[in-house]
């Protein structure tokens, strides 16, 4: 697959008078309420400084953030809350995934209040978006993120500096195979699937003319909860968590050497456990990015959080594929434009990546080395 190369949207903001939506009344003015299912995910920081910087310029549009804690319980109670007291647009990052009672069931609540509601970031099903002609959903492809991450490993592999014509500088058994440790984000979460699954199958693809091949390491765990294609059920389960990350790595390398070949890179479906792991790393002594660390297994991740993007700097980390945070935040507030101005919440949409036949937009992805 071809490196897509990520733009960032250009919004003109409109102005109009605020129009009264659902319940709110005329007096209060346009209130938007965003319903994140944790605080603490370091990417949806991104998003969420992103929008309150935006927010900034459009005076028209009051807001109130709302943190889920990780529970579809508090979340829910505070989506009835909001819409009790008066809301005129919900957005929402949904906190159960892979299962649509939890998403159907605020879409009702929103279709019961005549709201419009945007869902963003951790997907949502179709049939769900398709049962609400003012729902829609703003995400990105699940499956993209997990190609541009295969490509990435690949291309570092095969750069001239670590290829010599016939053997990887970082097979470090010679066997031409890089054994690698996936951290793996939420199970039922569709991007921990693609991210998971197809890193492996286009690197893969793309390494096989010369000979080179990934396979998971003995250091991952198995699983016989997803297919059984050799790749789906090897990881270790982060659940998108540096701190978990960082004692799983420091688990496996209590049984596994860094320097026979068990384990020879890390692939993370997020940049919070791609860095977790290289904490364990450092405290072996590889990944420090200093002239005297003992060694260096590549490591990459997605999102290309900050952090992430000064470890790449300080040698620590490989790789990451870039999650647009502000391309996200831009294209929430274009929605929410929309209905602040009495159009509907997919109005306006003919410039965006919109998958056929539901309302739902994909933000695109870059590969950062």
């Amino acid at each position: 697959m071809k490196r897509i190369v990520v733009f960032f949207l250009a919004l003109t903001v409109l102005s109009a008078a605020v129009l009264t939506i659902g319940c709110q009344k005329a007096e209060k003015g346009f209130k938007m309420d965003v319903f994140w299912y944790t605080f603490g995910d370091t990417y949806l920081t991104s998003v969420r400084n992103s929008l309150e910087e935006q927010l900034v310029s459009l005076p028209n549009i009051k807001f109130t953030m709302h943190d889920s804690e990780n529970s579809q319980t508090v979340q829910t109670q505070k989506i009835e809350t909001a819409i009790t007291q008066g809301t005129s647009l919900l957005v929402v990052n949904i906190v159960t995934t892979g299962s649509a009672e939890a998403s159907q069931n605020i879409v009702d609540l929103a279709r019961n209040a005549n709201l419009p509601i945007i869902f963003f970031n951790r997907e949502v099903s179709n049939d769900v978006i398709n049962s609400y002609d003012k729902a829609c959903f703003i995400g990105t492809d699940a499956d993209e993120a997990g190609y541009m991450q295969g490509q990435a490993i690949a291309e570092f592999l095969l750069k001239p500096e670590n290829w010599d014509g016939d053997k990887s500088k970082y097979d470090l058994n010679g066997n031409s195979q890089i054994s690698y440790i996936m951290f793996r984000g939420e199970h039922g979460n569709a991007e921990a699937f693609g991210r998971t699954k197809y890193s492996v199958l286009k690197a893969n693809e793309l390494l096989a003319p010369r000979g080179l091949q990934l396979t998971p390491s003995l250091a991952n765990q198995t699983s016989a909860q997803y297919e059984n294609d050799g790749i789906s059920n090897y990881f270790l389960y982060g659940n998108w968590s540096s701190a978990e990350a960082t004692n799983l790595m420091a688990t496996a390398l209590a049984a596994h050497s860094l320097t026979n070949g068990a384990i020879e890179m890390i692939i993370a479906n997020n940049d919070d456990q791609a860095l977790g792991a290289i904490e364990s790393l450092n405290e072996r002594g590889f990944n420090t990015g200093r002239d005297d660390a003992l060694g260096y297994i590549p490591v990459f991740g997605v999102d290309a959080t900050v952090v992430a993007v000064e470890a790449i700097r300080a040698g620590k980390m490989t790789g990451t594929v870039l999650q647009d945070a502000v391309g996200m935040a831009t294209t929430i507030l274009a929605l929410a434009q929309n209905v602040a101005n009495g159009e509907d919440v997919f109005a306006n949409t003919s410039g965006y990546n919109i998958d056929p036949g539901v309302q739902k937009i994909r933000v695109p992805y870059a590969i950062v080395n």
